[in-house]
């Protein structure tokens, strides 16, 4: 009986000991390439935020295709803040009414702290002379993308290639329909999310390009080794963003505004851009981003805003059940 008394109470001290370890506890939902990201970010963060209020803070992750994270978010997932690759997602939460509907004002640059292009990844020695976006539809080449319908990177491709095919000589709406069309049949399957595509291509050995993030490139590097791929950067890409914006419905109930302001703002802090730049991300500080632009490589990109009208419009446009994406993918 003694034993079994001392046993309860060790098990007692032990949840005491357990909850006493964190003062708070944040969710950030995120997309699915942004794991290496946070991993790095979320201890500089603790640190700081405990050195200036003697607050401890536990940080919790929750990755997986942006859509279908914001869906889960709005099914009730209970995140304090997301951190996105698309405005459109971010938009889906502000007509539920689960975050601000001038959410983007809330933070600088347009609440995205860092920016990306989209590069193709190619097999070593580029055996398949991948340079452009023109040479994706030859016959015989696979191309490796996530599924534009529910993830940023997708759409982010999509959108890239639809471009590029608008601005070729003669190039109109119809014209870049045809070429998305050609393009699609090309891509044996669609990835779950960014992290799943980079899976299939350099783990599965399935495809002869991965269009993805110019930051993936190197987290495929750390993992694989630069010399079993090359990274070509196309005439022209979109130039991505990261918005980010507080839950305010959950932030509200569980009393964490505070700290998931503070937890965003960071991200502007010197630490939060060096860290961006580490993981190959385009810092917006001016000065971080001249100190590494040896790993960013100058590149010709055009916004959403400019060739779509808005990342709305070009959700409604392409995306939508009945959109673009929908009318081409049925024939092919």
């Amino acid at each position: 009986m003694i034993r079994f008394r001392r046993s309860i109470s060790a098990v007692l001290l032990a949840l005491v000991a357990g909850a006493a370890l964190a003062d708070t506890t944040l969710l950030n939902a995120s997309y699915d390439v942004a794991r290496d990201v946070f991993k790095d970010y979320n201890p500089l963060f603790q640190k700081y935020w405990k050195q200036k209020t003697g607050e401890s803070i536990e940080l919790k992750q929750s990755h997986g295709g942006s859509s279908k994270q914001v869906r889960s978010v709005a099914d009730g997932l209970e995140a304090d803040v997301v951190t996105m690759n698309q405005a459109n997602d971010i938009e889906f939460l502000a007509d539920k009414g689960l975050v601000a509907k001038e959410w983007s004002k809330k933070f600088p640059n347009n609440a995205s702290p860092y920016t990306s292009t989209m590069v193709f990844i190619v097999r070593k020695g580029n055996p398949k002379a991948i340079k452009d976006w023109g040479d994706l539809v030859a016959p015989g080449v696979q191309v490796i993308v996530p599924h534009p319908k529910n993830t940023g990177n997708g759409r982010n491709t999509y959108l890239s290639a639809w471009a590029w095919a608008v601005r070729q000589k003669g190039g109109n709406d119809k014209s870049a329909q045809e070429f998305l069309g050609k393009l699609l049949k090309n891509v044996p399957l669609f990835a779950a999310g960014g992290r799943d595509a980079t899976t299939t291509f350099m783990q599965r050995q399935m495809g002869d390009v991965l269009i993805t993030f110019e930051s993936e490139a190197e987290l495929i590097a750390r993992e694989f080794g630069k010399g079993e791929f090359a990274v070509v950067y196309p005439s022209l890409t979109m130039q991505t963003e990261f918005p980010v914006a507080i839950v305010d419905k959950v932030v509200d109930k569980k009393g964490t505004r505070k700290q998931a302001q503070a937890y965003l703002d960071y991200l502007w802090s010197k630490e939060g851009q060096e860290n961006a730049a580490q993981n190959y991300l385009r810092p917006r500080d001016a000065e971080l981003l001249k100190k590494y632009a040896a790993q960013f490589p100058p590149v010709k990109t055009f916004t959403v805003d400019e060739v779509f009208g808005g990342a709305g419009k070009a959700f409604a446009t392409h995306f939508k059940d009945g959109g673009s994406f929908d009318q081409i993918y049925v024939q092919k």
